[in-house]
């Protein structure tokens, strides 16, 4: 005859072996789901600084001021699984001492429940755009792209990148005055 103590860890192994398969099932009905979506990207105001870095070098370093317009709408992203997204805006560009620079500009969370249709005018940045030397001024080529990161009850954490982005330039001088 089995112990009690037998019994119970047949039931618990066979209980954490079906929650473990259902599980698993979970995360195969949204695992081949397209969770990608158009979004609006646009730039208001551009303008950028020569201003001095305070760290061990005292160089004088690029700073870019920009305030831009988003216009998306996530409510299709969510279903059972999907518990919240990471939101975040980066910039991406060129210079010529490096040849791929990522810039986090901004970022959100939303939480399943809450509103997922974004329509944000005139929004300023975040975090500082700087760029480490003189890479800013006059650069032709900045690209703004929305991107995501699903936090699921179960499975994978992907990373979506939105269809559409906006490129932008910035200006050939320095701005002088206060913002």
């Amino acid at each position: 005859m089995h112990s009690v103590l037998q019994r119970g860890n047949s039931i618990l192994a066979y209980t954490l072996s079906v929650l473990a398969f259902l599980t698993f099932c979970c995360f195969l009905s949204t695992v081949f789901l397209d969770y990608s979506t158009q979004t609006n990207i646009n730039t208001v105001k551009v303008l950028v600084k020569n201003v001095p870095d305070y760290s061990a070098s005292r160089e004088k370093n690029d700073l870019g001021f920009l305030t831009f317009d988003l216009q998306t709408d996530l409510t299709s992203l969510f279903n059972w699984n999907v518990k919240m997204l990471f939101l975040y805006l980066t910039a991406e560009y060129t210079t010529p001492s490096n040849e791929l620079n990522q810039v986090v500009l901004w970022d959100k969370i939303i939480s399943r429940g809450e509103n997922a249709i974004l329509d944000f005018k005139n929004m300023n940045t975040k975090y500082y755009f700087w760029d480490d030397g003189a890479g800013l001024k006059g650069n032709k080529n900045i690209t703004l792209s929305l991107s995501w990161n699903i936090i699921p009850n179960a499975g994978l954490l992907p990373n979506i990148f939105a269809r559409g982005q906006h490129s932008f330039k910035f200006p050939l001088e320095y701005t002088t005055s206060r913002m």
